[in-house]
């Protein structure tokens, strides 16, 4: 099996700029607060543009700088919280790094710049009747929109949330207020496992057929839903990450090997062809 890398000129590229709106928005600052020991929830006031993005799209967010930090390039940051009634979109994140920190430092009132929406989202087939949501961490900022999706077209969705302890399974209360039957699974409970994950997700499809999965935040759930999607015989998408440079498709930083219909390995750039990619190409989270 050989490897080929596009060359820019040839590269697919199936958005086109025209496709959605982008906008560098200067969004104001609503709250951002901790949801747990690791992570904190950034609410914000957003434009006409901004509040177009769709479930599995991301911003380009400018970090402000700090005492110790001066971050360069923007970060990308999956939107977690499209809340069109309000005007506001939200982000889950985990303050790992320069650009983290320096978003933990806004308060309410200051100026959030964001690019976006970018990428392309999670695509529901017609008819989908129940969706399949396996999450592990901060993949659960990528696919709670995905439930506010599934629900307008008129798709029960379970939602499978992982995590080290029951103080890190985010988003538990928001998933259910908006209509997702949600299991938790934990390291701690020694539920979370790939053999009880796997019989807990056969007794599910079981009980009432998934026709849809999508996953994000882990390469073992990718794995394990990729392969009951493909037994299954039904459609999935897994949603993935990249360091990124421009956000854009510009700069080629954020390619992985995907596997085409032919079998070969190409590359696609993450910000670009996805971040949201068909299952069945995707080849390690």
């Amino acid at each position: 099996m050989t490897a080929t890398c596009p060359a820019p000129s040839t590269a697919p590229d199936p958005a086109p700029a025209a496709a959605f709106p982008i906008a560098d928005t200067a969004c104001r600052v609503v709250s951002n607060e901790p949801v747990n020991a690791e992570y904190r929830l950034l609410l914000a006031e957003a434009g006409p543009a901004a509040l177009t993005a769709e479930a599995g799209q991301f911003f380009q967010l400018k970090c402000p700088p700090t005492t110790l930090d001066r971050p360069f390039l923007r970060r990308p940051m999956s939107v977690y919280r499209i809340d069109r009634q309000n005007g506001q979109i939200g982000f889950l994140y985990k303050v790992t790094g320069k650009g983290t920190r320096g978003l933990s430092t806004l308060v309410p009132g200051d100026t959030l710049e964001a690019i976006g929406p970018l990428g392309l989202g999670f695509t529901l087939p017609a008819g989908t009747r129940h969706v399949l949501l396996v999450a592990r961490g901060v993949g659960l900022a990528t696919l709670t929109p995905l439930v506010q999706m599934a629900r307008a077209a008129g798709a029960e969705v379970t939602a499978i949330l992982s995590a080290r302890n029951p103080a890190m399974v985010m988003s538990r209360d928001e998933l259910a207020a908006q209509g997702a039957r949600v299991i938790e699974v934990t390291d701690t409970a020694g539920d979370s496992d790939m053999a009880q994950v796997e019989a807990l997700l056969r007794r599910l499809h079981a009980e009432q057929p998934f026709d849809f999965a999508a996953t994000c935040g882990s390469n073992r759930l990718l794995q394990l839903t990729k392969a009951l999607s493909a037994e299954w015989q039904i459609a999935g998408q897994a949603a993935m990450e990249a360091f990124m440079g421009c956000g854009m498709g510009m700069c080629y930083a954020c390619v992985l090997p995907v596997t085409a219909p032919s079998g070969e390995t190409i590359f696609k750039r993450v910000c670009r062809e996805g971040p949201v990619f068909s299952i069945e190409e995707v080849q390690s989270w």
